[in-house]
């Protein structure tokens, strides 16, 4: 019996678990462009047209503030330009749950005129996920938007 297909199909079904971009389609989309063609923005651009919103998650296992936050940033940026989209309008982020832990038990029984009793320590190290939040847009006017006087 050959193994081997079976777990290709199981790494694979594995990989596309681990997507952690979404996107609800908003408008038209355009051809895709560089990533590094697209702009993060965090107040609107004076025009721009709307192609989809966006969320994101660092991945499982990303340590640091810093470096969970250039994740999501990346991953929105990718799938904007996938999108066509010049530009990401951030809505917010925030922090999943996980987190580090540790667990302890301890059980025992009788069997027989036997008793047995034993214990066990658990430890999870997985950070927690930052998510964030964006719009994909087609910016056509990329100065900043004027604000009505006061």
């Amino acid at each position: 019996m050959n193994l081997r297909p079976q777990a290709v199909a199981l790494l694979a079904l594995a990989l596309a678990g681990c997507a952690t971009t979404s996107r609800v389609m908003l408008g038209p989309t355009y051809p895709p462009i560089a990533p590094e063609q697209v702009h993060i923005y965090y107040q609107p651009p004076a025009r721009y047209r709307e192609v989809a919103l966006l969320e994101a998650q660092s991945g499982p296992f990303t340590y640091g503030e810093q470096n969970k936050t250039n994740s999501v940033l990346m991953k929105l940026r990718a799938e904007a330009a996938k999108l066509g989209a010049n530009g990401v309008l951030f809505q917010g982020a925030e922090s999943g749950y996980g987190g580090s832990a540790v667990g302890v038990g301890v059980g025992g029984g009788h069997f027989g005129g036997h008793s047995s009793f034993g214990g066990g320590v658990g430890v999870n190290i997985s950070p927690t996920q930052k998510y964030a939040h964006g719009m994909a847009i087609y910016v056509t006017d990329a100065s900043p938007a004027v604000s009505p006087p006061r």
